[in-house]
């Protein structure tokens, strides 16, 4: 029989990112390609102790349902640690727990998209998120932005232009993919100007704590101080574990609450024993700690990353010098493929995800998102100078390419 999916079906395809990571299971590949955290910097005995300590003091409540909202004790936990590190002023009743941020990015698309309306987002953005709003058929449209953010002219624009903009998207800590991070007086832009054409900003901070570089700067939602409508997506996928599948949402308690209802009928809650575990872990040790030690991991590597680059990759490619989090984006020179550079340093195991799907847009062929959290520093060097490698080849043949076209 022939079946029938929905019309939404056809805007679809899988994620990039999860296509390649099938190809880099094998332990010879040196991989670029995921957005994954350091597994040595998982707090493994402190999450057992965290386990224990649920079973045996919480009993059989650890596996029983569980609330729409979340558990309390991580919902104040979430609260006082985003007030203290991100300068905001939320309250537990203005969070709610989800399965990582990602369905903190599909709850955003049901609660606030409609086929044809417009998604105002930063070039490039992240990947899943694009995928995330496209089930709901809306406009993508990029915003000119630059080290510092988007530019303000040009979203001023966008929200003047554009039909029907529902919402704002942006990740102004060391942005995936490209690294950047927005600088103050950018926040303070956005916020003034989403508010003025009355749309909904959603800031998703995955790394606004894995900061090498500077002081820390504070959530849009904290610069917002309750002008405009700022969405807060939060997760420890990047600090704690990704596996717990643990985020949130955080805004203004009326939203929050339209969110609670969209998650019930999603997944009635978020798993009751990992809420729990966490909120043990919180209340016994100090996240701060481990926080540090992830970023002296990732700050060494990232400036393993950069001296290769700088030492392998050629004067007319160039790339990011992130702040924080854990990518570098490479511009490669004009006319060089990523997909085709992906092909051949495969076949020299190393992998990573071509730029190109990061945008709404086509084009932008000859980008390239490195990850460099995952990978020990002489499996970074050894695979930047392969890719190196490969990249000199192809520039190489390059001109014999042009003169048979001739």
């Amino acid at each position: 029989m022939e079946i029938r999916f929905a019309d939404r079906m056809q805007h679809l395809k899988a994620s990039d990112i999860r296509e390649i990571l099938k190809l880099t299971a094998r332990p010879e590949v040196i991989s670029f390609a995921g957005g994954l955290p350091a597994t040595e910097s998982f707090p493994v005995e402190d999450i057992a102790a965290a386990v224990h300590a649920c079973c045996d003091q919480d009993g059989a409540s650890v596996l029983q349902y569980s609330t729409t909202e979340g558990d309390p004790q991580l919902r104040a936990a979430i609260a006082t640690r985003m007030n203290r590190l991100r300068g905001t002023a939320v309250t537990p009743e203005r969070i709610l727990i989800t399965s990582g941020a990602q369905q903190g990015l599909d709850l955003s698309a049901k609660l606030f998209l409609d086929r044809g309306s417009t998604v105002l987002c930063e070039s490039p953005t992240y990947l899943a998120a694009l995928n995330a709003f496209k089930v709901y058929e809306p406009r993508l449209v990029a915003v000119s932005t630059d080290d510092d953010g988007m530019r303000p002219e040009a979203l001023a624009h966008a929200l003047r232009t554009e039909p029907d903009v529902r919402l704002v998207y942006v990740i102004p800590d060391s942005q995936n993919p490209s690294g950047r991070t927005w600088t103050l007086d950018r926040r303070r832009a956005l916020v003034e100007l989403a508010a003025d054409a009355g749309v909904v900003v959603l800031e998703d901070s995955p790394y606004g704590e894995i900061r090498f570089d500077g002081a820390p700067l504070p959530a849009v939602a904290s610069v917002a101080d309750g002008r405009g409508t700022v969405v807060y997506l939060g997760t420890f996928s990047k600090v704690f574990c990704p596996g717990m599948r643990l985020g949130w949402v955080a805004g203004p308690t009326a939203v929050v609450q339209k969110y609670v209802l969209l998650k019930q009928s999603a997944d009635l809650h978020t798993s009751t024993l990992s809420q729990r575990i966490a909120a043990r872990y919180l209340a016994s040790n100090d996240l701060d700690a481990n926080v540090a030690r992830v970023i002296e991991i990732y700050r060494e590597r990232r400036d393993v990353m950069l001296d290769a680059l700088d030492t392998h990759f050629p004067a007319d490619a160039s790339w990011t010098r992130p702040q924080g989090g854990l990518f570098v984006w490479v511009e490669l020179p004009r006319g060089i493929d990523a997909r085709k550079l992906l092909e051949r340093a495969l076949e020299r195991d190393v992998a990573f995800v071509p730029g190109a799907a990061f945008f709404p847009e086509p084009g932008h062929d000859n980008t390239m998102r490195l990850n460099f959290s995952a990978m020990p520093p002489d499996r970074i060097r050894e695979g930047v100078r392969r890719l190196a490698e490969v990249l000199d080849e192809m520039l190489a043949e390059a001109p014999a390419v042009t003169n048979a076209s001739a």
